[in-house]
């Protein structure tokens, strides 16, 4: 597994693009911004993208898709739902873009997705937005905007709420095991660090 990241777009959302050296296939997570830098990483890893995954639906975490699909039409994108929902019951189209509805495709809590020969499982964590998720790759956690290094997302925008993060907080804080935090802004950390210094998830671990 190997993974290399961008940071795209006016606020430097991070774009990871995770990979499969064997089997020479690639995730894109979180395309923000800037398709045409997002191309050309992918090129220089030698790998065929197979799919993009988005952590929520946010603009600034989804605005490439359109320009990627253009590129390779046929990927699948997938999302949770509830994203999709809040921005068709809300009109919310600068927070939840449009997305590509053919290859639209929504995951949830528990989901298993293939990528050669890894497994990416989804965790639900809503907070940030109703359809918040995070991806876990072998020891690799992609955090989206709902854990940041000694922080967590913002709850004010539509769909966000302070207790379901923390709820999602705690939930990331009870998984067995150490593993490398990717989130989707600033830079990577370690889920035992935030055990120990990050406000937020302690506060959700006393609740």
């Amino acid at each position: 597994m190997k993974i290399d990241s961008l940071a795209v777009g006016p606020i430097g959302t991070n774009c990871y693009i995770l990979q499969d050296e064997k089997e020479k296939v690639c995730a894109i997570i979180d395309p923000g911004d800037e398709a045409e830098r997002i191309e050309k990483a992918i090129e220089n890893t030698g790998c065929t993208p197979v799919m993009i995954l988005l952590t929520h639906g946010h603009f600034d975490h989804c605005t490439a898709v359109r320009d990627l699909l253009e590129r390779w039409p046929d990927l699948p994108v997938y999302i949770h739902e509830s994203d999709v929902t809040d921005r068709v019951s809300g009109g919310f189209d600068l927070l939840f873009p449009r997305l590509t509805e053919k290859n639209q495709r929504y995951y949830r809590e528990s989901d298993c997705l293939k990528l050669g020969g890894l497994t990416i499982r989804v965790l639900e964590t809503p907070g940030h937005s109703r359809g918040s998720v995070c991806l876990v790759a072998g020891d690799v956690i992609f955090s989206g905007d709902t854990l940041f290094y000694g922080s967590c997302g913002r709850t004010d925008f539509a769909g966000g709420s302070y207790e379901d993060i923390l709820r999602s907080l705690k939930s990331l804080a009870q998984l067995p095991g150490q593993y490398t935090v990717y989130p989707g802004h600033d830079r990577p950390t370690d889920l035992d660090f935030e055990r120990r210094m990050n406000p937020y998830m302690k506060q959700g671990l006393r609740g």
